[in-house]
């Protein structure tokens, strides 16, 4: 429950930051000019705020869309994410986001339709089907009832033959999609651990359970769903918890139904972990196996080309290998 509403003044009267003021009408109301003000200051502590964060309501001015990082992709040649929310309200050890941001709260830009207008314009400049990833710098569905961007935006590609959108997520929040027809540009991604690892570290995170049963619906609905194993995480036993993970979810999988599958190992830019290890200093996660290299940290190289080529060989046994996509140290 959000306790605390940040809105900027310039948005304080916008339709949407209305609604969502109607939506939490015990939450306390403090305006600001401009969402940095709350949001970047360096005396926060991530790690406190999590427990209680607050939501922004901002106006967003210029890059609406970016180019994706070059393995961020699943078939296509122009990759690019938008990114209408920062954080997450889950609270997963191994992300990045604890890392990169100063502060725990979320931040809504409510300005969709100049996402809209940037996604349209990156459409029509495009020679080649163009791939737009939902889901990077917060989970795509998981605050879809309080947003409401996800409804809104699918229309635009529905006008579109030529451009696709993933919709990473963890949550189970997926009335919205359920309510109308499937699209066949829209996948909607699904990031899986295996339970015992989702328990350790996927905090506040739907269980593995629960996320194969929306992903079970989704599919009897006619969505193309794309399943992202990402990140491997090292454990003694690796072997048999990935082996017998991936036969658990392809049990549950019409292949007919299966748009992509992607594949990667723990990894993180150098600043972003050691701020995390601040946070986190008793994480076993990262007491594991790590090294740094080129401005990454991550798992000593041939431990992660054993894990990957493992992972690989298994999949390739449930799936088509012109499905797989592994990413690679570049986030």
């Amino acid at each position: 429950m959000i306790q605390t509403l940040y809105i900027e003044q310039a948005v304080f009267d916008h339709p949407r930051s209305v609604m969502i003021r109607k939506r939490f009408p015990c939450a306390s109301v403090v305006t600001c000019e401009r969402y940095g003000e709350v949001f970047n200051p360096k005396a926060q502590n991530f790690r406190l705020q999590k427990q209680r964060p607050s939501l922004i309501l901002a106006e967003k001015f210029n890059k609406f869309v970016l180019e994706a990082p070059f393995s961020y992709n699943i078939g296509g040649q122009r990759n690019y994410y938008f990114s209408h929310m920062l954080n997450c309200i889950y609270d997963c050890r191994y992300c990045f986001l604890q890392g990169m941001y100063r502060s725990a709260n979320y931040v809504l830009f409510v300005n969709y339709e100049d996402f809209d207008a940037a996604i349209e314009q990156t459409i029509n400049e495009s020679t080649q089907p163009a791939y737009f990833f939902s889901g990077y710098d917060c989970d795509s569905l998981a605050m879809e009832p309080v947003t409401g961007f996800i409804k809104h935006t699918l229309p635009i590609f529905k006008k579109f033959d030529n451009a696709y959108i993933e919709l990473r997520t963890k949550s189970t929040q997926i009335r919205s999609l359920l309510e109308i027809d499937s699209m066949q540009n829209c996948i909607v991604a699904f990031s899986l651990s295996p339970d015992s690892l989702a328990v350790a570290l996927e905090h506040k995170a739907p269980s593995l359970s629960k996320r194969l049963e929306a992903l079970d619906k989704l599919q009897q609905a006619g969505w193309p769903i794309g399943l992202r194993f990402d990140p491997i995480i090292y454990c003694d036993n690796y072997q048999q918890i990935y082996g017998d993970f991936f036969e658990q979810v392809f049990s549950r999988i019409n292949k007919n139904q299966l748009h992509s599958v992607s594949l990667g190992t723990f990894r993180m830019p150098q600043g972003f972990y050691r701020n995390i290890i601040k946070l986190y200093p008793e994480e076993k996660l990262f007491s594991g196996p790590l090294a740094e290299s080129q401005m990454m940290v991550s798992y000593e190289a041939e431990l992660e080309q054993q894990m990957l080529n493992f992972c690989r060989d298994k999949l390739l046994k449930l799936m088509p290998e012109e499905k797989l996509f592994v990413c690679h140290d570049d986030i």
